[in-house]
């Protein structure tokens, strides 16, 4: 059974994939909550660390590049400094190849998972969610 595993996974080294898709960055907050706020009754967060992974086609993408296939990734950023951290991110992916359609008139998207003790608490999408426009994609 090893060996038939094996075999599969070195057979994907072989195989090119097209991902054409929503590309995120997916930035996580951490901390710790220890009370409510006297304003509302909402946790009140003691931010701690935060980390930005590529998200959405981003993370499907780098998840075949870490299973050895060669990965051509397509989808829509903004012309903004997400953008540029999403670039950075899968230029150092050794399978990744990622063709961004730049589209001026709208941010990169970026999802906000706030957490506290591995629970989240509260999740900020910012994104523009209607169709690109088709000037961009001809």
């Amino acid at each position: 059974m090893e060996n038939m595993y094996a075999s599969i996974l070195h057979q994907m080294t072989k195989i090119q994939i097209l991902v054409i898709g929503d590309v995120m960055l997916d930035r996580f907050v951490m901390g710790d909550v220890e009370r409510l706020s006297p304003e509302a009754p909402v946790p009140i967060l003691t931010w701690n660390r935060e980390r930005l992974v590529a998200g959405g086609a981003a993370n499907v993408a780098r998840n075949l590049a870490h299973l050895g296939v060669k990965t051509e990734l397509i989808g829509i950023v903004g012309k903004d400094e997400n953008a540029k951290n999403l670039k950075d991110m899968l230029s150092v992916e050794a399978n990744i190849r990622f063709t961004p359609i730049i589209d001026a008139t709208r941010p990169t998207t970026i999802k906000t998972r706030f957490t506290s003790n591995g629970q989240q608490i509260l999740r900020v999408d910012h994104e523009i969610s209607k169709d690109a426009d088709s000037k961009i994609l001809s």
